[in-house]
C-alpha cells in the first residue's frame, strides 16, 4: 500500500515536532491506515503484528484528542503484560515531548500500589496498564473513568489467551458507553471478534498484512560494539569484504549526514538521501548509485521501501530500526534475483533487546560476529591480489615480462626472490594507497582546513562558493561533492577556508574549470551552489 509522510496526516505543530526529532520522516502501514480513521473518532479494529509501529498508530491521535485543561482520565489503554504497558507509556511520552500539560501515566502489578495511588491523586488524562492492576485501582476507587472517552486493547488476543476477558469487560462498563472504543490485535480468534461485536459501534477494520519475512539468501549478522566504535566497524567491513553496492541505513537525517561527511573525508564513493532532499536530488544520487558512480548510499528509512535496485551485495543496521517490520525492508534491499547478500547490524548497549525482539519477529538466525581486525582485512586483500595474479598467468601473455625478469636473475637472485620483492612492492602500494584514503584529510583551525597534497601552491587556485557556516556546511562537504561530481582525487584539493555565508576552496589549476562546471550543476548539502573563480589566485 501507499504510504503517507506524517505531514500529510493533519497532525499538531507539538507531535510533528515530536516526530521529527525521533527521526521518523514516513508512517508506517498501519499508522498510515489508523491514524486518519481514530482522528475522525471511529471504532478500530487494528490488526497488525508486532513491530509494525501500532503503538505510534493508536498513540498519536490518543495525544492528539486529550484536552489538555482537564486533568481527569481521558483515556485508558490495556496491555496484557507490565513489560508492554511500560514500553507504551515511554513511546507516547516520547511523541508528546511538546505538549506539556499532557500527563500520562503507567500501572501495572509487581510495583507497589501506594506509589500508582499518589501519582494518580495528581492526575493524569492518560493510564496504560494491565487488566488486574486496573481492576485493583477500580476496586479502591483511586481510579475513575467517568471521564474517559477512548479505550484502547493493545495485543487484544494475549490478553484473552491470558484469561482476561471478564476483566476487560469489568473495565469497558466502567466507561460511558460514548467513547471511542479501538482493538489491536494480531489474529482475530472466535472470543476476539465476539467481543469486538459486543462493545464496538461499526468499527472500521484496518488490516496490514506483513511483507514476506523469509529471507534465505541473506546472511545476518550482527556487532556488539560501542557507539563510538561504528564508524571504524563500518569502514572495516568496507575494507574486508569491499561491495560493489551497499547501503548503510541509519535512524536519523542528522546521523545520515554525518556518516556521509564522514566516509567521503576518508575516500569512500559516498552519498546521502533522506527526506530533507527534493525528488529531483534524490533521482540523481539514485541514478549515481545505479550507474555504480557512487558504491556507497547512507540513507534514512524513508529510502528503505523506495529502493529498488539489483546488485546490492550489503545492507548494514548503522542504527537498529525503531520497528521490527523496518529491519525486514531494509535488509531486503540485498539478497535480491536468486543472488545471495550479508545484512550487519551495529548493536550498542541496550539495542540487545531490540535485536531479540528483531529476531522473534523475524524468525531468522542472526549470529554475532566480530568485527574484522586490521590483520583479517590485510590477509584478505592479500588473498585477493594472489588471486589476481594466477587468474593472469592463466592467460600467458606475459612474454615481454618474462625476458624483463630473466634479465635480474643471476647466481645471487632467484626468480623465487624477484617475485618476492614485486610482491612486496605490489602490497607497500596498496597499502599506502589505502592509508592516503582513509587519512583523516584535514585539520581544523579557525575554519581553515588543510589537505593532505603534493601539489605546488603556484599550481592551485582560488574557487568561490556561496554557502558557508550559516548553511551548515563542513569541509567534508566540499570534498564529497568534488570527488564525486568531478571525479577529482582529495590530493588535488588544498586548503579550505569556512567563512559564515560563503568559502573558498583551493583547487588544482588544471582540474579547476572541470570543477566549477560539474559544481554548478549540483547541490550540496541539499542547496543549489554558485562556484566561481576567486578574484586572486592562492599564494
Amino acid at each position: 500500500m501507499t504510504t503517507l509522510k506524517f505531514t500529510e496526516l493533519n497532525l499538531s505543530i507539538e507531535i510533528l515536532k515530536a516526530i521529527q526529532d525521533l527521526g521518523f520522516e514516513e508512517a508506517t502501514p498501519i499508522q498510515s491506515l489508523s491514524i486518519p480513521k481514530m482522528m475522525k473518532g471511529l471504532d478500530i479494529i487494528g490488526q497488525a503484528q508486532t513491530g509494525t509501529g501500532k503503538t505510534a498508530a493508536f498513540g498519536i491521535p490518543v495525544l492528539e484528542k486529550i484536552n489538555q485543561k482537564n486533568k481527569f482520565v481521558q483515556a485508558i489503554i490495556l496491555c496484557p503484560t507490565r513489560e508492554l504497558a511500560i514500553q507504551v507509556a515511554e513511546e507516547l511520552k516520547l511523541f508528546s515531548k511538546y505538549k506539556k500539560d499532557i500527563k500520562i501515566m503507567s500501572i501495572y502489578g509487581g510495583q507497589p500500589i501506594q506509589r500508582q495511588i499518589i501519582a494518580l491523586s495528581n492526575g493524569a488524562q492518560i493510564v496504560i496498564g494491565t487488566p488486574g492492576r486496573v481492576i485493583d485501582h477500580l476496586e479502591r476507587k483511586t481510579l475513575k473513568l467517568d471521564a474517559a472517552s477512548i479505550v484502547v486493547l493493545d495485543e487484544a488476543d494475549e490478553m484473552l489467551d491470558m484469561g482476561f476477558r471478564e476483566d476487560i469487560e469489568l473495565i469497558l462498563k466502567k466507561i460511558p458507553e460514548k467513547r471511542q472504543t479501538v482493538f489491536f490485535s494480531a489474529t482475530m480468534p472466535r472470543e476476539f471478534l465476539s467481543l469486538t461485536k459486543k462493545y464496538q459501534h461499526y468499527p472500521e477494520i484496518v488490516k496490514v498484512v506483513s511483507e514476506k519475512l523469509t529471507v534465505p539468501l541473506i546472511e545476518q549478522y550482527y556487532f556488539d560494539i560501542r557507539e563510538y566504535q561504528k564508524l571504524e566497524t563500518l569502514t572495516r567491513c568496507l575494507d574486508m569484504y569491499s561491495p560493489a553496492l551497499s547501503i548503510v541505513f541509519c535512524n536519523t537525517k542528522k546521523k545520515v549526514d554525518e556518516i556521509t561527511s564522514s566516509l567521503q573525508a576518508r575516500g569512500y564513493s559516498t552519498d546521502a538521501i533522506h527526506g530533507d532532499m527534493n525528488q529531483s536530488q534524490r533521482d540523481r544520487v539514485m541514478t549515481k548509485f545505479r550507474s555504480g558512480s557512487i558504491e556507497l548510499l547512507i540513507a534514512t528509512d524513508v529510502a528503505a521501501r523506495g529502493i529498488d535496485v539489483n546488485g546490492i551485495d550489503m545492507v548494514f543496521n548503522y542504527d537498529v530500526p525503531k520497528n521490527d517490520e523496518d529491519y525486514v525492508h531494509r535488509i531486503g534491499r540485498t539478497g535480491r534475483a536468486g543472488k545471495t547478500g550479508k545484512a550487519f547490524s551495529f548493536i550498542s548497549g541496550k539495542d540487545i533487546y531490540k535485536l531479540r525482539d528483531i529476531q522473534k519477529y523475524t524468525k531468522a538466525n542472526i549470529k554475532r560476529s566480530q568485527v574484522p581486525s586490521l590483520r583479517d582485512v590485510e590477509n584478505t586483500k592479500v588473498t585477493a591480489m594472489l588471486d589476481k595474479i594466477k587468474e593472469s598467468l592463466k592467460k600467458k601473455d606475459t612474454e615481454k615480462y618474462v625476458r624483463m625478469a630473466e634479465s635480474l636473475i643471476s647466481g645471487e637472485t632467484t626468480s623465487l626472490d624477484i617475485a618476492a620483492v614485486l610482491l612486496k612492492m605490489m602490497f607497500a602500494s596498496e597499502k599506502t594507497e589505502q592509508e592516503q584514503k582513509k587519512i583523516d584529510l584535514f585539520t581544523n583551525s579557525k575554519n581553515i582546513y588543510s589537505f593532505t597534497n603534493t601539489i605546488k601552491k603556484q599550481d592551485m587556485v582560488k574557487l568561490f562558493i556561496n554557502i558557508g557556516k550559516k548553511d551548515d556546511v563542513k569541509a567534508g562537504d566540499f570534498v564529497g561533492a568534488i570527488a564525486n561530481e568531478a571525479g577529482i582525487n582529495g590530493k588535488l584539493i588544498g586548503n579550505i577556508k569556512i567563512l559564515d555565508s560563503f568559502s573558498f576552496v583551493e583547487i588544482s589549476r588544471e582540474h579547476a574549470n572541470n570543477v566549477i562546471d560539474a559544481l554548478n550543476l549540483s547541490n550540496i548539502k541539499g542547496k543549489k551552489v554558485t562556484v566561481a573563480l576567486a578574484k586572486s589566485i592562492c599564494k
